[in-house]
């Protein structure tokens, strides 16, 4: 079984627009990101906390949350390590 990796916000943001989601806006410190497809638009937050690793439960939430719209092949290549 493939194991989650341990990353921090930084990392999750510049996954996200390697995706194709845009910054939408930013709160405080989370950061908040939006995906248009072509009738359905996909909104993520992600907490940026310094370079501290986020909590294991907050990264399977954004991967749950993004898994409809990406492709489950290049979304695993993101965030499990093999």
């Amino acid at each position: 079984m493939a194991k989650l990796r341990r990353l921090s916000g930084k990392e999750v943001i510049k996954i996200l627009e390697a995706l194709g989601f845009e910054t939408r806006r930013i709160t405080g410190s989370h950061h908040h990101f939006r995906l248009r497809l072509e009738d359905i638009t996909c909104v993520v937050s992600v907490p940026l906390h310094g370079s501290s690793n986020l909590p294991v439960g907050t990264l399977r939430s954004i991967y749950r949350q993004i898994s409809p719209y990406v492709p489950d092949d290049v979304l695993r290549s993101y965030f499990y390590a093999d």
